[in-house]
């Protein structure tokens, strides 16, 4: 490759990371704005040293440094953008643990969110910056996290590969649903799925407890983690781990809410998040998900409490029948046979089950971009489930459907039939070298 074009790339991402700077410096809040000039410039350094230390090659380095300028100045161009559950939740649960000592308040009754993400609340209550800037910061880091979870992963699966870690690593930071959920919507999705990503990848690099105690660490952000916990037994099933490894998650669960029983907070609340989080929308079959009940017409009568049993126990059927023919298989379980298993699960969980919101897809996008940087065949997949998503992002963000949603129920279909013969594919006739 000639020098040219990585001096070129750098010499981009350094003047796109000055334009975000720019963005940056007529941010609304006054007062927090060098912060943020301050945190854009760590975050562009931080992803130029995740990508060396996964790619150990400058020039790769320098050519990713031009789409990475560019997410990051995407991300600044939203920074000011408010939504309604910012203001109604998240605005809300900031000023209350400000106005009540800090750490001191996560032993209060306030808000729905687990212990992990309590902590980040706590925290940043000590600090005289806009919340909604350091609510989206935080996100935003682990957008970084989570593209470096997808580069490691695809190194993983593709070993030996010069540039598609670094590819999966770029296109990871510009994906239209990571972009939004942080950057526009102040959600944190982006920290569980990239623990998941991480998770994963340590699986497939032979470090079953790092990946088990990542799964936990997971589970203990988001309930969402479910949805790709059945790969864990994929990779018991191909001996890529062992049961006693397995317990490395239980232990990252307990470790991660010992803060908050130590400061007081009752263990039934602590417990009691998921379950509450389960019924708070059990009225609903979706909340603006593409799941398969989008299909349902507009004002049909239907019984949600039978409907809903039997997305459940379709859900289960998918995953056990997915499972029992890897067990009978399990010594044709190569690397990119397990990650198959994760796409199709994370895909097809969520689409199965009742109660599922817009942003719940967040793991099948991730999940099916790392496969299209690894695979071309992956791409169509890749697009259907983000364009899907996007659906219910725009419904959401805009207030009005691009299409409508039972449209994108049958794009995730498409999807999780793709994935679903890929994996059949790839363990009947696994490629030479790749296991």
């Amino acid at each position: 490759m000639s020098r040219p074009l990585p001096l070129c790339c750098l010499a981009g991402g350094g003047a796109l990371l000055l334009l975000a700077l720019v963005r940056a410096a007529r941010l609304s809040h006054t007062p927090s704005r060098m912060f943020v000039m301050a945190a854009l410039v760590l975050l562009f350094l931080l992803c130029a040293a995740l990508l060396f230390l996964r790619c150990r090659r400058w020039e790769t380095v320098c050519l990713a440094l031009l789409p990475v300028g560019l997410a990051l100045l995407l991300r600044t161009l939203l920074l000011d953008y408010v939504t309604d559950d910012y203001v109604t939740f998240l605005s809300d649960w900031a000023a209350f643990f400000r106005e009540n000592g800090g750490w001191a308040a996560v032993a209060l009754p306030k808000g729905n969110y687990t212990a992990p993400y309590l902590y980040f609340l706590a925290a940043i209550s000590y600090l005289p910056f806009y919340d909604l800037y350091l609510i989206k910061l935080f996100s935003i880091l682990f957008d970084v996290i989570l593209a470096w979870g997808g580069c490691r992963l695809v190194q993983a699966l593709v070993p030996g590969d010069r540039y598609r870690g670094a590819i999966a690593f770029c296109l990871l930071l510009l994906l239209p649903t990571a972009v939004l959920n942080g950057a526009a919507w102040a959600q944190c999705d982006a920290i569980y799925a990239a623990l998941c990503l991480h998770g994963l990848a340590a699986g497939l690099e032979g470090r079953p407890r790092s990946s088990a105690f990542l799964a936990g660490l997971a589970f203990a952000c988001k309930l969402q983690t479910v949805f790709l916990l059945p790969v864990w037994a994929v990779l018991w099933m191909s001996r890529r781990t062992r049961f006693r490894h397995l317990l490395w998650f239980p232990a990252a669960c307990i470790l991660s809410v010992l803060p908050a029983l130590a400061l007081g907070k009752p263990l039934g609340d602590v417990l009691g998040v998921y379950f509450g989080q389960a019924a708070e929308y059990s009225a609903y079959l979706t909340l603006n998900a593409p799941s398969l009940y989008a299909l349902i017409p507009y004002g049909a009568q239907v019984d949600v409490a039978l409907a809903a049993r039997v997305g459940i126990l379709a859900a289960f059927a998918l995953v056990l029948g997915v499972l029992g023919w890897l067990l009978l298989r399990r010594k044709d379980l190569s690397r990119r046979a397990v990650f198959l298993a994760g796409a199709v699960f994370a895909i097809g969980v969520p689409l199965l089950l009742p109660h599922m919101h817009d942003r719940y897809f967040f793991l099948a996008d991730v999940l099916t971009l790392t496969w299209a940087c690894m695979d071309r065949r992956g791409v169509l997949p890749a697009a259907l489930t983000q364009v899907a998503s996007l659906g219910a992002y725009h419904a959401y963000l805009l207030l009005r459907y691009a299409f409508p949603m039972g449209l994108g129920a049958v794009l995730l279909l498409l999807a999780l039939l793709r994935a679903l013969w890929a994996l059949v594919r790839e363990v009947r006739f696994p490629q030479p070298g790749k296991r």
